[in-house]
């Protein structure tokens, strides 16, 4: 029998919130994949963990005795995970992103980095958007590229803020238009995250009662769906310019707040060389650990 630390981790959320909802709100996860998660690690076990009850989930005798051990097993993970390391004088830091960070950042940041921390290596490594976290919460990403909102207990300090563009056919009746109001896209079916990433995926759609026209993964699977019709899609100013495909249009989209691009962290995380990629991304010579902004 083996058990993922996902499932251990969406267990203590759920044993420590005793309610679905706060529990998904708080890993960044649908509450349809939490559900779904605990009921894989009841299986696993070969025990019920939680009871329904009015006010939301309540411990068996059972869920109450793993309690411990899972937060026992989360917490020595991590901790073994920094012992690793740091044992070594150089290693190779995993940042981890979802789209093309492009803008002058990631290059710079690399340069910068490495001046800071020489004989280490960058593995960049591209996570889909079913996890929100870009690879920190199971501690494959050391350091993330992301869009904002982040799930809870990430550190985040935004590098971009940008309009909102939407994607759509160059033969779309809009594609024409200079700019587009977004109550004029009220009745268009769009292109979806998968509904494990959450807030990000409401994000993304503009409002709760989207009309979705397929969902997608990857930056890939999006502009593949785009093309074949199923939907138009919501994405950054600066991703309409990276993301140029022949056969698509992108317009600037009013009446939306706009997306914010942040480097991620795990909150706890004082490791050296995450500290210096971290202070690779500000702004000329300043050696301060970024602030984590409110998300």
């Amino acid at each position: 029998m083996d058990v993922h630390l996902r499932e251990l981790r969406y267990f203590v959320a759920a044993a420590e919130e005793l309610h679905v909802t706060r529990a998904a709100e708080r890993l960044f996860v649908s509450q349809p994949a939490l559900s779904k998660q605990l009921r894989a690690l009841e299986r696993q076990v070969g025990c019920t963990l939680f009871e329904r009850v009015p006010s939301g989930l309540a411990l068996t005798r059972q869920g109450e005795a793993l309690l411990p051990v899972a937060r026992d097993l989360l917490a020595r993970w991590d901790e073994g995970l920094d012992l690793i390391r740091q044992a070594a004088p150089t290693g190779t830091l995993v940042v981890g992103l979802q789209t093309a960070v492009g803008r002058g950042i990631q290059a710079e940041a690399l340069r910068s980095f490495r001046e800071r921390m020489p004989g280490w290596v960058v593995s960049l490594r591209v996570v889909g958007w079913d996890d929100a976290s870009v690879g920190l919460a199971d501690g494959s990403s050391d350091v993330a590229f992301l869009w904002l909102p982040a799930p809870e207990g990430i550190a985040t300090f935004v590098l971009s803020t940008e309009r909102r563009f939407v994607c759509m056919p160059e033969g779309h009746p809009l594609a024409g238009r200079e700019e587009i109001a977004f109550a004029e896209l009220a009745d268009e079916p769009l292109v979806a995250l998968p509904v494990a990433a959450g807030p990000l995926r409401e994000f993304w759609l503009g409002r709760p009662d989207a009309i979705v026209g397929a969902e997608a993964s990857s930056a890939d699977e999006v502009f593949e769906a785009v093309l074949a019709g199923l939907g138009v899609v919501l994405l950054a100013e600066g991703n309409a310019e990276l993301y140029k495909r022949p056969g698509l249009v992108s317009r600037p989209v009013s009446g939306l707040p706009p997306a914010r691009l942040a480097i991620a962290w795990r909150a706890a995380d004082r490791r050296p060389a995450v500290t210096a990629f971290l202070q690779s991304l500000l702004p000329g010579d300043h050696e301060d650990r970024p602030r984590a902004d409110r998300t």
